[in-house]
């Protein structure tokens, strides 16, 4: 079903490990090998954005994995704003934690 005003962030959108015929949404440059859902939901409350988790879902291109994901409010930015966004709050996160 979909939702207006809502973004679907799956973690593999974010995974420099995967193509982007595999569900890379974002350059290599923006994104990180296998982020978590917890990464995830960590960049989406540092942005300040109101969200939903799902994490026992799987991506349908990968049904065997259950990775989760996270539904956000889109507001008055576009999907891709969003996930460059999203993409850049987890590699703060991912350099702090290093």
């Amino acid at each position: 079903m979909r939702r207006k005003n809502e973004v679907v962030l799956w973690p593999v959108y974010f995974d420099s490990s995967k193509s982007r015929s595999a569900g890379r949404r974002l350059p290599k440059n923006l994104s990180l090998p296998s982020p978590s859902i917890q990464m995830l939901k960590n960049a989406v409350e540092n942005l300040g954005l109101k969200y939903e988790i799902f994490p026992e879902a799987a991506y349908p291109r990968l049904p065997w994995i259950k990775s989760g994901f996270i539904i956000t409010e889109k507001g008055k930015r576009s999907k891709n704003q969003i996930l460059k966004d999203v993409a850049a709050e987890l590699i703060k996160i991912s350099k702090g934690s290093a």
